[in-house]
C-alpha cells in the first residue's frame, strides 16, 4: 500500500506496517478523521524573531547562528545563546531550524576571537551588495581545523535534541554555497574542494539522527558534488533559498537534478521564498505564484518538507492565514491501525521499512498521529507521542 503526498491539497493514502506481530493482532479500521493543522517538521516557517511566531500556523522557526556567539577563547564552549534559543521556540510548541553561518551581508565575520587574533589568519573586509562584509581566511588550517570540532561539539549536544528539527550548514554568503557578488576566491574567502569534501564526511560522521542539509547552490563547479558522485551520496538534505523567483527553472532546477530529484525519499528537502523581487513574496502564495506556477505544484514537484515564509501573512493576513493554516492538510481513510502498548523502538534506516520498528523521538508533548515515512521522505517524524503507528510510503 502506498500513500501519495500533495501540499495545499487534501491527499488520500492507504498506510501500513509490518511488526513482528501475528497476522491476528492487526485491526484494519477506517478512519473518518482529518489532520487540519500543519504537522511537525513541515509546514511554512517564520524566523524565531517574528512577532506572529507564537500565532501563526506554524510548526518550525528559523534563525542564523554564528560561531562566535558560542566560541571566543580556545576551546571554551558556551552553550547558553543556543539554549535559550530552543527553548525559546520550544516554549512556543515549534521545533529549530538552525543555520550557522561565518559570512553575512554588511557583517563582520562569524570566526571567534581567538582566531581572528592569530597571526597568520588574515580575513578581509570587501563589499557585498554594496555593505562592507567581512570574509574569513580558509587558507588558515586553524580556522578549518576549528570548523570541524565545532561541528563534534555541537553534535555530540544537540544531535538528538527533539528541539531541533533541522541545521542547515555551508559557506559563503549566507551559508548559501556562494559568493555571488564580492571576492569568491576558492582557498581564501571560500574553502577549496579538498576541504569541502573533508566537511561533508565529517558531517556525516557525526551526525546520526539530526537532519543536516546544504544549499542547492553547492552544485556549481566550486563545488566537489557535480564530479564526485560518491560524495553527492552523503546524507545531507538540499535547501533553495530562492525557491520560487521568475528564472528558478532555468538557473535552480538544474543544481536540484544534480544532486537527484529522488533525494526527499532519503533526505529533507525545503528552501526558502525568493526575495529578488516583491512580488516573489507578496504573491508566493497566490493562487497561481508569483509567475503562473501555483506553490502547490511547485512544493510537489520538488517534494519539500518547508518552505521560510517570514513575510507571508503580513498583507491580507486573515486570507493568508487561511491558507497556511491548511497548506498541509492530510485527510486519513482506510488506515491499518497497529495498536502499541507503548510507543519505543529501534533504530535501523533504509527504504523497507517492513518488520522494522523504529527511534520515535517526542515531538509533540499532545497526543497525536504518527506519521513516519517508508522512505524517508521527511527523514523523520511527524508526531511521536502516540498509541497508533500509520507508515507512509509517500511518492
Amino acid at each position: 500500500m502506498c500513500s501519495q503526498l500533495r501540499f495545499i491539497t487534501t491527499i488520500f493514502f492507504l498506510a501500513v506496517m509490518s511488526l513482528d506481530l501475528a497476522a491476528d493482532e492487526l485491526r484494519p479500521q477506517r478512519l473518518q478523521s482529518k489532520i487540519a493543522n500543519v504537522q511537525p517538521m513541515t509546514g511554512i516557517v517564520v524566523w524565531s524573531t517574528n512577532e506572529a511566531a507564537s500565532t501563526a500556523p506554524i510548526q518550525l522557526e528559523f534563525a542564523y547562528l554564528k560561531y562566535n556567539q558560542v566560541v571566543q577563547e580556545k576551546g571554551k564552549y558556551n552553550w547558553q545563546p543556543v539554549e535559550r534559543l530552543l527553548d525559546e521556540i520550544a516554549g512556543r510548541k515549534h521545533q529549530a531550524i538552525l543555520r550557522w553561518h561565518d559570512t553575512y551581508v554588511g557583517e563582520p565575520t562569524g570566526a571567534p576571537a581567538f582566531i581572528k587574533a592569530l597571526p597568520n589568519y588574515r580575513e578581509i573586509t570587501e563589499k557585498s551588495e554594496n555593505k562592507l562584509t567581512g570574509f574569513p581566511d580558509w587558507s588558515n588550517q586553524e580556522w578549518q581545523a576549528f570548523v570541524l570540532e565545532f561541528y563534534t561539539r555541537f553534535a555530540e549536544k544537540y544531535d538528538r535534541d527533539p528541539r531541533l528539527a533541522f541545521v542547515q550548514v555551508g559557506f559563503g554568503l549566507w551559508a548559501e554555497y556562494h559568493i555571488y557578488d564580492g571576492p569568491m576566491k576558492p582557498g581564501e574567502t571560500f574553502p577549496d574542494k579538498d576541504y569541502q569534501r573533508t566537511f561533508i564526511r565529517h558531517l556525516t560522521s557525526r551526525f546520526r539522527e539530526t537532519p543536516w542539509m546544504i544549499s542547492v547552490d553547492a552544485a556549481g563547479d566550486h563545488a566537489p558534488f557535480a564530479e564526485d558522485a560518491l560524495l553527492s551520496k552523503s546524507p545531507f538534505g538540499i535547501f533553495d533559498d530562492s525557491f520560487n523567483h521568475q528564472r528558478h527553472e532555468k538557473e535552480n532546477e538544474p543544481n536540484w537534478h544534480i544532486f537527484g530529484m529522488d533525494r526527499w525519499k532519503r533526505a529533507p528537502t525545503g528552501g526558502e521564498f525568493s526575495f529578488f523581487r516583491k512580488k516573489d513574496q507578496k504573491d508566493a502564495l497566490a493562487p497561481n505564484g508569483p509567475y503562473g506556477i501555483p506553490f502547490a505544484e511547485q512544493a510537489a514537484k520538488f517534494h519539500v518538507s518547508f518552505i521560510i515564509g517570514d513575510d507571508q501573512g503580513e498583507e491580507d493576513s486573515g486570507e493568508k492565514g487561511e491558507e497556511l493554516e491548511t497548506a498541509f492538510e492530510v485527510t486519513l481513510h482506510d488506515c491499518i491501525i497497529i495498536p502499541l502498548q507503548t510507543v519505543h523502538a529501534v533504530g535501523g534506516t533504509g527504504d523497507d521499512l517492513s518488520g522494522k520498528t523504529r527511534q520515535l523521538q517526542h515531538l509533540a508533548e499532545e497526543p497525536g498521529l504518527l506519521a513516519e515515512t517508508k522512505r524517508r521522505g521527511f527523514d523523520g517524524l511527524h508526531y511521536s507521542h502516540t498509541i497508533r503507528v500509520i507508515i507512509m510510503d509517500f511518492v
